[in-house]
């Protein structure tokens, strides 16, 4: 008896050593099922509301094939016009939209967020979508994005998002973490104060004399005394809920954008977004409207600190491996495995062999923990992925010389 006593004893401090990585998976567990409850009550908006819609689209350097896909999904919807401001170095997308019935703003100007405030500001229709120029839309996308606006306080509405024509390992894990945010962060936020953190840029719905209204906040946003270029989406989005209006995601409105297939590319592009999440996110933390909004504030405050949490989990699993404990090695490999597939159920029931991407899955997550962290530290820096454009003495400038070409608006046939 006594020896059985010991054994235990031993096998109990042996562990015990684990005991914080335990409580810790219970907070995090705890902390999802404080958006997954809310998010599993998700419904989106049915009715027969309809507004006049324009899509505003900033277009540079995109691949032809895919920007010619995409003009004709946004023609299918029947939208009263469609601006396309494309960059003067991209002679080929011009030759494009000349095929169609849009209107074409030729722009000089470097950086996004004047090619988008450029085009709201040639629409005159009461709603407009910011699209991005590789975003391929489901036939019935201008419908289901008017149906929340039948509430006078929704100043934006955003749409479910996938991968166009995933291949490759990267862009299937791009997919499922799309699914994932769709499916429990906007879901949950959506119905939890109907105030979603982010209307994503590939599409994103807005009333346009908000636009107007925020136009020059907009593209006047600095942090930390730098001119900021990219995080657009963000900024608008925070914008209109720091004005007292709603944001809103219709999971209905399906549309679909490419995603980077290289790891080189994929990261890169990841830590641009996690530098625009901290600025955004931290500013509003600070700023006296998310008070009015604590479940907002509660995610966004769970996203930074997961950055941080998240690692300790393969801290525990490198130390097991060094003491050699297998046993526990195995437990928390299946348990890594199980665990996520249960988070990541709606995009299981949709495309099950990603069961078997789940262990790459949780492996890119670690990795992204670190982006997240080297996002922060590197807050300030300004730098886009596919625009040759940058902050020089505080200034946004085109960081190659732009070819000759017209400034002017143009129609196309």
């Amino acid at each position: 008896m006594s020896e059985l006593l010991d054994t235990a004893l031993y096998e109990f401090r042996y562990y015990l050593v684990y005991l914080p990585l335990g409580i810790l998976g219970l907070v995090r567990w705890s902390c999802w099922l404080v958006r997954r409850v809310p998010a599993a009550l998700y419904r989106q908006v049915k009715n027969d509301h309809r507004l006049p819609l324009s899509i505003v689209v900033p277009v540079y350097q995109e691949d032809p094939e895919i920007f010619a896909r995409a003009v004709e999904s946004w023609l299918a919807n029947d939208v009263e016009e469609i601006v396309l401001v494309i960059d003067v170095t991209d002679t080929k997308c011009q030759e494009i939209a000349a095929r169609y019935p849009v209107t074409v703003v030729v722009t000089d100007v470097p950086g996004k967020r004047d090619a988008l405030r450029r085009g709201w500001e040639a629409c005159s229709t009461e709603l407009v979508a910011l699209v991005d120029s590789d975003t391929i839309w489901a036939d019935d996308v201008a419908a289901e994005v008017s149906k929340p606006f039948a509430d006078p306080r929704v100043g934006g509405v955003g749409t479910r998002q996938n991968v166009y024509n995933p291949k490759g390992f990267l862009q299937r894990v791009n997919d499922m973490f799309l699914d994932y945010r769709y499916f429990d962060e906007n879901a949950a936020q959506t119905v939890m104060g109907r105030a979603v953190s982010c209307l994503s840029g590939r599409t994103a719905v807005y009333r346009r004399e908000l636009l107007l209204e925020i136009s020059d906040d907009f593209m006047q946003e600095t942090f930390m005394g730098v001119p900021c270029m990219s995080g657009d989406d963000k900024r608008l989005t925070t914008l209109i809920l720091e004005r007292g209006h709603r944001t809103y995601m219709q999971r209905s409105a399906r549309v679909w954008s490419t995603f980077p297939g290289t790891l080189r590319v994929f990261l890169k592009q990841r830590l641009r977004w996690a530098r625009n999440t901290w600025r955004s996110d931290l500013r509003a933390l600070s700023r006296p409207w998310i008070r009015r909004h604590p479940f907002l504030a509660f995610t966004m405050a769970d996203k930074g600190v997961s950055s941080f949490t998240l690692l300790l989990s393969p801290a525990f699993m490198t130390y097991a491996i060094l003491r050699g404990d297998w046993f526990f090695v195995s437990c928390l490999a299946a348990w890594w495995w199980v665990s996520r597939s249960m988070k990541m159920l709606p995009h299981l029931v949709r495309r099950p062999s990603s069961f078997f991407l789940v262990p790459g899955f949780v492996l890119m997550s670690f990795v992204m923990a670190v982006v997240k962290i080297c996002a922060l530290l590197t807050i300030r820096r300004q730098r886009w992925l596919t625009r040759e454009v940058g902050v020089v003495d505080g200034v946004a400038v085109r960081t190659s010389a732009p070819s000759a070409g017209p400034t002017t608006t143009e129609v196309g046939a």
